[in-house]
């Protein structure tokens, strides 16, 4: 099983990258989680893409639509989206033609880290439209938001918290389990 997980943040010390590095490392035996980058990807422009779709993009979307399911990990700014996060899927949803085979049924869960004490669930929550307009399967069967990040994660990707780090697991095996679920559903 491929999962595509996707961090929401351009710093390269980022607190969600650590995040999505620390759960990459708990996913259950069978479960690869590929870890992208969207530092690459230009802010949309109806222009850039009539000239043709960037490679950063496509190579994006092709990771997507290769994928199991997908994981975001996503920073929360002022109670929201963030925007290279959202850039980043505006993006991999062009040409409209192109959402089925990027993102419909496909399975989604959603956490976030954060240094507040929220933990990003106004984030998780300001995405259900989005996920709901793509066609994502949204896994509702496990919840992570990570509140206090900058203790709660440590610089080598792992989880300074064993409570923390035993949640995670149990949210990686969910979502897994999730998947395939979903994929069995889809093959009958």
């Amino acid at each position: 099983m491929r999962i595509l997980g996707i961090a929401g943040s351009l710093r390269k010390a980022s607190l969600n990258r650590q995040l999505l590095s620390a759960l990459a490392s708990l996913a259950p035996e069978g479960c690869e989680v590929e870890q992208r980058d969207i530092s690459g990807i230009p802010v949309y422009d109806q222009d850039l893409e009539d000239e043709g779709m960037p490679t950063a993009v496509e190579s994006l979307k092709e990771a997507c639509a290769q994928s199991d399911g997908l994981l975001l990990v996503s920073p929360e700014y002022n109670q929201g989206v963030p925007g290279p996060l959202k850039n980043a899927i505006d993006w991999m949803s062009r040409p409209p033609a192109d959402i089925g085979r990027v993102f419909r049924g496909r399975p989604v869960a959603i956490t976030g880290a954060t240094p507040g004490p929220n933990g990003t669930r106004a984030a998780q929550y300001a995405w259900l439209p989005t996920f709901r307009g793509l066609g994502l399967q949204l896994w509702f069967g496990g919840q992570l938001y990570v509140p206090g990040a900058t203790n709660a994660l440590g610089d080598s990707g792992r989880f300074n918290d064993e409570k923390l780090e035993e949640r995670a697991r149990q949210f990686m095996s969910g979502f897994a389990d999730f998947i395939r679920v979903q994929s069995v559903g889809q093959v009958q």
